[in-house]
């Protein structure tokens, strides 16, 4: 598989890096078969949160073995300074990591959301600069997302960015714009680019939160993979939509998708990957450009 050079960071990525939400429900076994699948064809990053239900805690058992295998990315949620620090110590013990690579802002979506988790970016750059991190970054995945890393970028300085990217975005251009804005000042920064949601298709004609799915509603039992959005289905699907994160100037990496079945086939597409030209691009956006968008996040 290709790797990439993650910005500033200077980890050569694997342009697959491995998505924790697929261990939302798994069991230990599960969660190191899946470990080993990404190993098996070269992955060496691992994305992961405590918001993943039991992803942390059978993950980390199977990361003590190998504690050099995968670039560890950690992400929290919380907006008080001191209940990042606790979450990041939690963190570090469930996978057995005293010092994490890199420590991210998780789902920072609107500006208005930027404001109130700013002493807690604070806080995580802050854990970097003592070493207890080595690189700290941002997330988000809604619409308002570019314009609100755009906006992090001038106040704090950050390594990493995390945002969604998939042909039907880039047919908006409320997002296209300032999501290509972001990028250009990425590459200027040498700063690490991720994007999620390559592999997205749709919503789930359900529209119920995931939450629903894992508790068994019979609301989402016609559901066929365990992501809060739809995923594509078809190689040629998957290749349409990793292919385009992939070749989007200024992105390194994308995150695989929240379904651990899927795994597999998502990492024959990257393994499959050739840059898509301008003309491939533009097919690309054009064929998903009136399908509905994934967001917002159903809740």
């Amino acid at each position: 598989m290709e790797r990439r050079r993650l910005g500033r960071t200077g980890h050569e990525s694997s342009v697959a890096l491995l998505g924790g939400a697929a261990c939302w429900a798994a069991t230990v076994d599960e969660a190191g078969a899946w470990l080993q699948t990404a190993l098996d064809h070269g992955v060496n990053h691992l994305d992961i949160a405590p918001q993943y239900g039991a992803a942390e805690s059978v993950v980390g058992p199977n990361l003590a073995a190998r504690p050099d295998d995968f670039f560890i990315a950690g992400k929290t949620l919380r907006a008080n300074p001191e209940g990042v620090v606790d979450q990041f110590d939690n963190t570090r013990r469930l996978l057995h990591a005293d010092v994490l690579d890199l420590y991210q802002a998780h789902a920072v979506t609107s500006l208005a959301e930027l404001d109130r988790r700013s002493a807690a970016i604070e806080r995580i750059l802050a854990l970097r600069d003592a070493g207890h991190t080595r690189f700290a970054g941002i997330t988000g995945h809604d619409m308002e997302v570019p314009v609100a890393h755009l906006e992090a970028l001038r106040r704090f300085d950050l390594d990493t960015v995390m945002f969604p990217v998939y042909p039907a975005l880039w047919a908006r251009p409320e997002y296209r714009e300032p999501a290509e804005e972001l990028l250009a000042l990425c590459a200027q920064r040498d700063l690490g680019v991720m994007v999620i949601k390559a592999a997205a298709q749709r919503p789930w004609a359900d529209r119920r939160p995931l939450s629903e799915a894992v508790e068994g509603s019979p609301a989402t039992a016609e559901r066929w993979a365990d992501s809060w959005y739809e995923p594509a289905s078809t190689d040629d699907d998957l290749d349409r939509g990793i292919h385009f994160a992939l070749s989007t100037p200024g992105v390194h990496a994308f995150c695989t998708p929240g379904d651990r079945a899927l795994l597999p086939r998502v990492l024959a597409s990257a393994e499959r990957y050739r840059p898509l030209g301008e003309e491939q691009r533009r097919v690309a956006v054009d064929s998903m450009a009136g399908d509905e968008l994934i967001f917002p996040m159903p809740r």
